[in-house]
C-alpha cells in the first residue's frame, strides 16, 4: 500500500505542485496496476473533480513524465504510471504493453526489451509501440480454478 508521503514525494520528484486533485488522481494510478482511461479515472474519482480538472491533471503528469500514454487497440487513450527513474523530460516510455483479452486491462511489461529496429531508408521512427494480447496472470488463475 502506498502511503501519503510516497504520493507527495512522487509529485515533488516530478516538480509538481501538491494539490488535492493531483494527489487523488495519483492515488488511483498507484492503487491500480494497469493503464487507465480518462473515463475510468473519472469513475474512480467520483464527482469530486470535473472532466477539465482531470484532463489538466493528466496533461501535467504527462508533461512531467509521471505517466505515459499507452497504446490501446480499442481507440481510447490510456495512461500508466511510469516506473523508471525520473530524469527530467528526456526519458523513454517505449516498452511492450500487454492487454488481457478477458478482463481488458492493459499493463506495461517493463521487463521485456523492445527488439532493436532500424528504419528503412527514407523513414524516420518517432515512436515504437508493441501491444501483446493474451491472458493476464489473474485471468489465468481464474481460468485454471474454473477448470479444476
Amino acid at each position: 500500500m502506498t502511503t501519503e508521503p510516497t504520493i507527495i514525494n512522487l509529485l515533488k520528484d516530478h516538480d509538481l505542485r501538491i494539490t488535492n486533485s493531483r494527489m487523488d488522481t495519483l492515488r488511483v494510478f498507484v492503487s491500480n496496476h494497469f493503464a487507465l482511461s480518462q473515463p475510468e479515472l473519472e469513475k474512480n474519482l467520483g464527482d469530486e473533480y470535473d472532466r477539465v480538472t482531470i484532463y489538466r491533471t493528466l496533461t501535467s503528469f504527462l508533461e512531467k513524465g509521471l505517466i505515459h500514454k499507452v497504446l490501446d487497440d480499442a481507440g481510447a487513450a490510456k495512461y500508466a504510471l511510469c516506473t523508471h527513474e525520473h530524469s527530467g523530460h528526456e526519458h523513454s516510455d517505449e516498452h511492450i504493453h500487454f492487454k488481457c483479452v478477458q478482463c481488458g486491462n492493459t499493463n506495461c511489461l517493463d521487463s521485456l526489451q523492445l527488439p532493436g529496429m532500424v528504419a528503412p531508408e527514407g523513414y524516420t521512427f518517432l515512436d515504437t509501440q508493441i501491444l501483446i494480447h493474451g491472458l493476464c496472470p489473474e485471468c489465468n488463475r481464474k481460468g485454471a480454478a474454473n477448470m479444476a
